[in-house]
């Protein structure tokens, strides 16, 4: 099952308005995004566990990256609660679970086989750094491949009326809108849409109200 597995294109989906779908596990439901197989490969997924759901045992060959959006996730490592983000490098492996339940943003298998970095980081209770003009800017992940990409994974906050200048993405731009609406020439984006955009695309972006983003850009360069 492919689906939105072409780089090359823009990609925008509001997951608020997606169903939920069920998974291999009792209880834990998705909204898939992107995906290159039906249980395995390349996955970018919105996923609700309901109380005291959990999924079996399982590998990530090519790491898993997560960011908790409600209640607490869980698994032998700990509990995580809201804003949570999580890297479990290539070759990790867990059982997650979750007793009150929870929603998460998560990415399958998608890591540079170098890149070993666990991160645990609670963004509630991280410091925002001052970003270009008024934005706010929490950096989460970076990481330099041989072939010479630079992944950077951040936090950024729009001031209400922040407009930021024209710019490209060189290998390219993901976003998850956590709070607020985005903004662009494209469109609208309110909290819970997720873009993709490709190598070398270009917008003008700004918010008309407090906008909460997760960004990933320099990925996307294959």
């Amino acid at each position: 099952m492919m689906l939105n597995m072409d780089f090359s294109q823009r990609v925008v989906i509001n997951s608020a308005e997606m169903a939920w779908q069920p998974s291999p596990a009792q209880g834990v439901l998705r909204k898939p995004l992107a995906r290159q197989a039906a249980e395995s490969g390349h996955a970018t997924s919105v996923v609700q566990y309901q109380p005291g759901s959990r999924f079996a045992e399982h590998p990530h060959p090519y790491g898993e990256e997560i960011l908790v959006l409600e209640g607490v996730f869980s698994d032998e490592t700990g509990d995580y609660g809201p804003g949570t983000y999580i890297r479990n490098p290539p070759g990790t492996k867990h059982s997650p679970f979750s007793e009150p339940g929870c929603v998460i943003f998560v990415k399958l298998n998608q890591f540079a086989e170098s890149d070993l970095t666990q991160v645990r980081i609670d963004t509630h209770n991280t410091q925002w750094q001052p970003g270009v003009d008024g934005l706010q800017v929490m950096q989460l992940h970076e990481y330099a491949d041989k072939d010479g990409t630079v992944e950077h994974v951040a936090l950024v906050k729009w001031p209400a009326g922040e407009v930021f200048k024209p710019h490209r993405h060189f290998g390219g731009e993901e976003v998850f809108v956590l709070s607020g609406t985005f903004k662009d020439e494209h469109g609208s984006y309110p909290a819970g849409t997720w873009l993709r955009s490709p190598h070398q695309s270009q917008h003008h972006p700004f918010a008309e109200e407090e906008t909460v983003i997760w960004v990933k850009t320099g990925h996307l360069l294959v």
